[in-house]
């Protein structure tokens, strides 16, 4: 087993990241997860700019191919050499984890592949098979703590020649922590207003930074579960203006309606209240969530769920088809869910 703890992430991948051809990034902070698979793919040598020697994928990607995965990571370079497969969005999807297995349990691969999923419980199919893997090294991602969150303070600050003051410093750290793309973000907006000026002050924090601790996917889906059209674009927009990836909300989304479905189809199938199917199936929700969610379960149908998830399918691909577009394409996407199930 070769679990990677976040205090020894940076060793790692300075000294130990070639010796491993498959990683699976997993954990709540997305940002994070996110931060972290780029900083590998940028260690594997491999040009991110060569569409021969790099492949990003979603997992939706491998709905209709589900032997596509496999073929990419063991398939020559069409020039020699050794290319980076990055699959996006993973959680524990059957195609997934049947290449996984065989991956798992072969000689390395041809080539490298990089898996970023999301909250992984333990016991979950994916950490299942990639944890007593010798070949497969595993890094959980988690909220930075105190003292990980001072780090990225120093190290934000330092690089722009600044110090901050006891003061700010505890305020600033109030304000950060949900998610680390965000929190480097707001970091990096206060270390540009006050280059120049030797220290930051609590005023200084006060005055540019927005509440990065507050920034979550969560909040967008629970406003389209809702229906709630103002909420979701004032959390929208809080996520685009604190450089929060916009796919996070597609994936989100996505993952909640699919285990809607999954929650719906138990109902059904065993004529079981959404409260019973919730205890079961959906133990693992935050409980702040789960009483939005367990009405989402008894009013959306399954048609519904289907006809949503197929949207948002769609969006996802066509937001890796034409990047450029992204926010664009995640907005109409989420804000017509939202409308649908408003009605």
């Amino acid at each position: 087993m070769a679990e990677i703890k976040s205090h020894e992430f940076e060793r790692f991948v300075d000294r130990g990241a070639d010796l491993y051809r498959i990683f699976v990034i997993y954990g709540p902070d997305r940002g994070l997860v996110s931060e972290r698979a780029a900083l590998l793919a940028g260690k594997t040598g491999v040009s991110q700019d060569d569409p021969f020697a790099m492949l990003k994928l979603d997992i939706a990607d491998l709905q209709g191919d589900p032997g596509r995965l496999l073929d990419e990571v063991n398939s020559l370079g069409l020039f020699g050499g050794s290319k980076l497969v990055w699959l996006r969005g993973a959680a524990n999807e059957k195609p997934l984890l049947d290449a996984m297995q065989i991956l798992a349990g072969g000689p390395a691969p041809a080539n490298i592949l990089i898996v970023e999923a999301g909250d992984l419980k333990k016991g979950s199919g994916l950490r299942k098979i990639a944890e007593p893997a010798k070949g497969v090294a595993v890094i959980p991602c988690y909220a930075d703590d105190i003292k990980a969150l001072n780090g990225l303070i120093d190290s934000e600050l330092g690089g722009e020649g600044l110090r901050i003051s006891p003061a700010a410093r505890e305020r600033l750290l109030e304000l950060l922590g949900g998610d680390r793309v965000a929190s480097r973000n707001e970091i990096r907006k206060l270390a540009l207003y006050c280059r120049g000026m030797g220290m930051v002050e609590e005023d200084h924090v006060n005055e540019i930074i927005g509440d990065a601790s507050s920034v979550s996917a969560d909040e967008a889906v629970d406003a389209i579960l809702s229906g709630d059209l103002p909420g979701l674009h004032r959390t929208l927009q809080k996520l685009v203006s604190s450089k929060t990836p916009v796919f996070l909300v597609l994936q989100s989304c996505l993952k909640q309606l699919q285990l809607l479905d999954v929650m719906k189809s138990e109902m059904e199938e065993k004529k079981l209240p959404a409260g019973q199917v919730m205890m079961t199936l959906g133990r693992h929700i935050h409980f702040k969530r789960k009483p939005l969610v367990e009405k989402a379960l008894r009013t959306w149908s399954t048609p519904m769920l289907a006809r949503e998830t197929e949207r948002l399918q769609a969006a996802v691909l066509m937001s890796r088809q034409k990047q450029s577009l992204e926010p664009s394409i995640a907005f109409q996407a989420l804000m017509a869910i939202a409308i649908q199930s408003g009605r």
